[in-house]
């Protein structure tokens, strides 16, 4: 049977966290010029949509995003990014078809503290997979933006202050408490911030079923 897609909760002003693979896993980059593809998509989305991109990275087979709709327009914004990129992609590897598994994942995330934690994760991603020591060398990320060694010019300004030696904190891994809340919220879709206003978002748009233990209640004796 079919299970319910997760409802896309959508207002003016909201933070996302989006997340899309490549179909089967398969890389939705094949070369530099893919990502610089990607990137122009990105720009021009950001601007058509009025989107601002706080932070990205473009692995070979997926993408993370961090985001801020200042209209209610996740689904288009994020649609038109992903036909958009699809169609040059298609076209440039004389190809057809899906390039992208289903819809992009998404989840909003409080202000403050949860997403500085959430751009942590987005921009160590290259380094906890192994690919490099070193976040700054990974060419495709807005943490080579941020730090002034890359000048994509995708980045908006970010609405907290970062900690000094940026370079550095995102090095360091994530706590494992901070890892698991975060694969909670990217595998269940669920809001990502402290329990109070986690009930509040959840009450206010259905979305209880994201937070709840899984697997059958117990019985009552």
């Amino acid at each position: 049977f079919n299970m319910a897609r997760p409802l896309r909760i959508e207002f003016k002003g909201a933070l996302y966290h989006i997340l899309s693979r490549g179909n089967e896993r398969r890389d939705i980059f094949l070369g530099d010029d893919d990502y610089q593809t990607f990137l122009d998509v990105l720009k021009e989305m950001s601007e058509r949509f009025e989107v601002d991109i706080f932070a990205y990275v473009l692995m070979s087979n997926h993408y993370h995003l961090l985001i801020r709709t200042n209209q209610p327009n996740l689904s288009k914004s994020m649609q038109w990014v992903g036909t958009t990129y699809t169609r040059r992609f298609n076209l440039k590897h004389f190809r057809s078809g899906h390039l992208f598994q289903g819809r992009f994942k998404s989840f909003i995330i409080q202000k403050d503290n949860y997403l500085l934690t959430a751009l942590r994760y987005v921009e160590g991603n290259p380094v906890r997979a192994g690919l490099v020591s070193s976040a700054r060398n990974w060419l495709w990320s807005s943490h080579v933006e941020r730090i002034g060694i890359e000048f994509h010019q995708i980045v908006d300004k970010i609405p907290i202050e970062l900690p000094q030696k940026w370079g550095r904190y995102v090095d360091e891994p994530l706590t494992d408490k901070e890892l698991e809340e975060l694969h909670r919220s990217v595998n269940r879709q669920s809001p990502f911030g402290d329990t109070e206003w986690q009930g509040q978002v959840c009450r206010s748009f259905g979305l209880e079923h994201t937070i709840r233990p899984r697997g059958r209640p117990r019985k009552k004796r």
